[in-house]
């Protein structure tokens, strides 16, 4: 584990339908995200949600549009977030964004190989039969 150091998660609340041009914004976003080097981004289906017009948006069985909650949350430095906001701008008709002072931590430790851990696990347990 590194050690935590300060970011920044930028939360974008806004539904399934919300489009950018032909593709889905939720996509649309990740992907300049993507091509803009942010470290992370994450896409989260809700099942239902409101916001200020309270209008209830939740999906349906035999709906052919889902008109579900959708959160895109993008993660890295104040700087590269605070860099993406005009790309953000652009893009959005409609929605709610948060900016959240967050820690991070990293993990990247290399783990054994699926067989090497088996090997390594009944290796164990065979020698203390």
């Amino acid at each position: 584990m590194d050690a935590p150091h300060d970011a920044v998660l930028l939360r974008i609340f806004t539904s399934v339908p919300d489009r950018f041009g032909l593709e889905p914004l939720y996509q649309a976003i990740v992907l300049r995200a993507r091509e803009q080097h942010l470290a992370g981004a994450t896409v989260l289906h809700g099942l239902m949600g409101f916001g200020r017009s309270a209008t209830l948006h939740q999906g349906h069985l035999f709906s052919v549009v889902q008109d579900v909650p959708v959160v895109v949350e993008l993660v890295d430095s104040e700087e590269k977030i605070n860099s993406f906001l005009p790309t953000l701008d652009e893009m959005m008709e409609s929605g709610l964004v948060t900016l959240e002072p967050v820690k991070v931590l990293r993990y990247s430790r290399q783990r054994a190989g699926l067989l090497q851990r088996i090997k390594q696990h009944f290796g164990r347990h065979s020698r203390a039969a």
